[in-house]
Parts: C-alpha cells; sequence; structure tokens
C-alpha cells in the first residue's frame, strides 16, 4: 500500500471515530424524541416497521450477494452491492428514526420463555448494531484505499456481524409485530 493511501486511511480515522459516536447517539436521542412534543401535528408513521424489517431483510440478502461476488472474483459487483448495503442501512436508520419520533415504541406481549428469547434477540441486535457501524466504516476505507489485504481480515469479522444484525431485525420486527397497535 502507498504512502498517500496510508495517509488517506490515516484522514478517514478520524471521520470512522465521530461516526462510530455520532450516529448511534443521535439515533438515541432522535428515537426518544416526539414530533408532538413541540406541536408539530403528524400522524403516527405506523406503517414504517415492517418496511424497515424488509430493508434489513434486502440488507441480509445484499450482502450475501456480495459475498458470493467476490468469491467469485467479480470485484465491481462486489463493490456496487456492498455500497447498495450501505445505502440500505442508512435509509434503514432514516425511516427506524421517522418510525420513533412519530409513535411510541411497542412493548412486547410474548410471556414465558420466548419473553426471554426475544429480549436476548433484541439486546444482541441493538448492542451489535452499534458495533459494526466502525466495522463496516473501517472496512469500507480499507477498500476505498486499497489496502485489500486488511479489508480482507476486517471484512471476516465485519460480514459475519452486520448479517446478524439485519437477519435478527427481522426477526425482532416478526416477534413484535402482533403487539404493534
Amino acid at each position: 500500500m502507498s504512502a498517500v493511501n496510508i495517509e488517506k486511511e490515516k484522514q478517514y480515522n478520524k471521520w470512522i471515530i465521530a461516526l462510530a459516536v455520532i450516529i448511534p447517539v443521535v439515533v438515541a436521542i432522535l428515537s426518544r424524541v416526539k414530533l408532538q412534543d413541540f406541536g408539530i401535528e403528524v400522524e403516527p408513521f405506523s406503517f414504517l416497521p415492517p418496511i424497515y424489517a424488509t430493508i434489513n431483510g434486502l440488507t441480509a440478502l445484499v450482502l450475501i450477494l456480495a459475498v458470493v461476488a467476490i468469491k467469485n472474483k467479480n470485484r465491481k459487483r462486489h463493490e456496487n452491492l456492498m455500497k447498495f448495503a450501505i445505502a440500505l442501512s442508512v435509509v434503514f436508520l432514516v425511516l427506524y428514526v421517522a418510525y420513533h419520533m412519530t409513535s411510541d415504541s411497542t412493548k412486547f406481549g410474548g410471556e414465558g420463555a420466548i419473553k426471554y428469547v426475544y429480549y436476548f434477540i433484541l439486546f444482541t441486535h441493538i448492542v451489535l448494531s452499534v458495533i459494526i457501524i466502525p466495522f463496516v466504516l473501517i472496512t469500507y476505507v480499507r477498500a476505498i484505499t486499497n489496502n485489500i489485504e486488511k479489508h480482507k481480515k476486517i471484512a471476516k469479522i465485519t460480514f459475519p456481524i452486520w448479517l446478524y444484525v439485519a437477519v435478527t431485525g427481522v426477526v425482532v420486527y416478526l416477534m413484535i409485530s402482533p403487539y404493534y397497535v
């Protein structure tokens, strides 16, 4: 890797650190802010959960297709699919925040063992959704700076975590959907 690319990667690291902190904090804050509290009359966006759950499912599919593409040595297709997966994740975040800014959170109504299963899946989904942010950004930066060996190493960690987050997003939705009002 050239000295120029090493320097570029170092410059990106400042952005990665900033975004890895800012994104979860902003999402957490905005998810608790209700537009109605500011006198903004808006109908709840109750139609969004199945949409952003579908986006999570699509993200999982795109991630798998991207891995298949790179294993088949189709680097351009892999690159395009990964950019699409990142774009899907951004759209998911926007819709997730929009829903929570207009609607109250839905409580899980299941009882017994399924309640513990749900909360385990939800907890790991939330924790890993925060952890995955710097991993995705680092993996992406290593690709665009042509640091392919390091990209491959971190991608082996990033992929399964991101896939888990995407799949469990769908599972959480399916488990809680009977309790939406």
